[in-house]
């Protein structure tokens, strides 16, 4: 494949049919899980600043095995129909790998997001919205979009509060998309969500010495030299929780406008705090223009998090990271991958890697139709049958229990306490479940093949069951 055709799209296609010959899926069934259902294209215009400015939006569905759909919205000025695809073919193989029970979709709206003022990006994501409920394209039953890149918890308010002024009748329409604020029906937890899970991923797998050796890697997170490129909102919760929980060291950060190194460790509180008050990464301590360095630096760990295709086969071999955890969609090409695994690098691919977010809007999807907040009857209950166990076990030994521990060990779980609770029980499960089919057959080569087998697996039995 030539440098000019190894396109997202075309990378992810490859790994789709790398994985349907390994898991024997008949031509027919192939094809029909393999390309889009459908994509929409919507052109609407806008009367801004006196003037008449026309948006193109797409919105990607790639399959309906499952309803409903599921997959975020992107504000890019470059983003395009390819790109939407693949996307919402990796939502695809992503929900069915981490069980949860959705179909893929994606959507982007091509625009600059820094270009509008705040109450200009409202009209134009409101009429957007009105758009794709014209076409059943954001519904609770049907398709529930989510936050991506350039748009976040405002975004998803404005959305879900024009599509309930659309359908005022309807009793779940707060669950029409997820990733709102937790004022306007969102969970606890999902911002750091993809974050987070990108935490528990790794932890997950140094909980697998057999993976880790075969990395040239020993032990545990701490002390292990991170790089991330992107500190955007996924990157910064990854790097802050490894950093701040499993004593990782981030050496290097890399963004738009270059890139800090720190050999010591870069205080990543202060560089998100600096990011956003000058708009980069230039005057910060550490400070280098020559991002490509950064990427080739001696790391243990590379956590790429920002925009697909940043490893290419033209940079692979430079790269020296012991492991790769893909927290962005696709920052791998499919012939990149190959030379890093031939290398002995472990990638930890992105249909597995950044499941978090889908996972936590799957709970704020559930919280937002059974209309109740996660804990709300039990906490209360939980707390007085650990204090009645606790003040039984004083009875019993005859002296009190330590205070430093009772009010943590009587505390009933939060609403933020269960989703990392049920978002970490699924990233361990995740990476097990792979991993233990990668180790089973000698004609797997690495974890993202094992990854798109399993998912695969699941949506044949799912179209099986369809008669199909």
């Amino acid at each position: 494949m030539t440098k000019q055709t190894e396109t997202f799209l075309s990378s992810v296609e490859r790994m789709f049919d790398q994985a349907a010959d390994l898991v024997g899926v008949s031509e027919g069934l192939r094809h029909k899980i393999k390309v889009a259902n459908s994509t929409y294209t919507v052109r609407f215009g806008v009367r801004l600043r006196n003037k008449l400015f026309t948006f193109t939006g797409y919105r990607s569905v790639h399959s309906e095995h499952r309803e409903p759909v599921k997959g975020g919205i992107r504000y890019s000025p470059h983003a395009d129909q390819n790109e939407v695809e693949a996307l919402a073919a990796l939502m695809t193989y992503k929900c069915a790998l981490v069980e949860a029970p959705f179909g893929g979709s994606k959507g982007a709206l091509v625009i600059d997001p820094s270009e509008w003022e705040e109450h200009e990006l409202e009209r134009i994501t409101r009429r957007f919205t009105q758009e794709l409920a014209k076409r059943s394209l954001i519904s609770p039953a049907q398709n529930v979009p989510a936050p991506d890149m350039g748009t976040g918890e405002r975004e998803m308010a404005w959305m879900a509060d024009e599509y309930k002024r659309l359908y005022p009748s309807d009793l779940n329409s707060w669950a029409c998309v997820t990733g709102k604020p937790v004022s306007k029906g969102g969970i606890r937890g999902r911002v750091e969500a993809t974050g987070r899970g990108i935490q528990y991923a790794l932890k997950e797998a140094f909980r697998h010495p057999e993976d880790i050796k075969w990395a040239g890697l020993s032990g545990t997170l701490d002390g292990k030299r991170v790089v991330v490129q992107g500190l955007g909102n996924v990157g910064y919760h990854a790097a802050q929780f490894l950093s701040q929980e499993d004593g990782a060291i981030i050496v290097g950060v890399m963004e738009r406008d270059g890139a800090v190194v720190n050999e010591n460790g870069i205080d990543i509180d202060g560089l998100h705090k600096h990011i956003h008050e000058n708009g980069g990464v230039k005057g910060y301590s550490g400070y280098t223009s020559d991002s490509t360095s950064v990427l080739t630096m001696d790391c243990d760990i590379f956590i790429p998090a920002a925009m697909e295709g940043i490893v290419t086969r033209e940079n692979a071999n430079d790269i020296k990271a012991n492991i790769v955890i893909e927290a962005a969609n696709g920052p791998i090409t499919f012939t990149a991958n190959e030379i890093l695994r031939d290398k002995g690098c472990l990638i930890i691919p992105d249909l597995y890697a950044n499941a978090g977010g889908v996972t936590v809007s799957y709970f704020e999807w559930v919280k937002n139709l059974s209309h109740i907040r996660f804990g709300r009857m039990q906490r209360r209950q939980h707390e007085k049958q650990t204090l009645q166990m606790v003040e039984a076990i004083e009875e019993m030994v005859g002296s009190k229990f330590p205070t430093k521990h009772l009010e943590k060990i009587i505390e009933g779980p939060t609403e933020l306490d269960l989703v990392r609770s049920g978002l970490d029980d699924v990233m361990r499960e995740g990476y097990q479940v792979i991993s233990k089919k990668w180790r089973s057959d000698n004609r797997i080569p690495d974890l993202r093949t094992a990854a798109m087998m399993i998912a695969l697996e699941r949506i044949q039995d799912s179209y099986g069951s369809l008669g199909i």
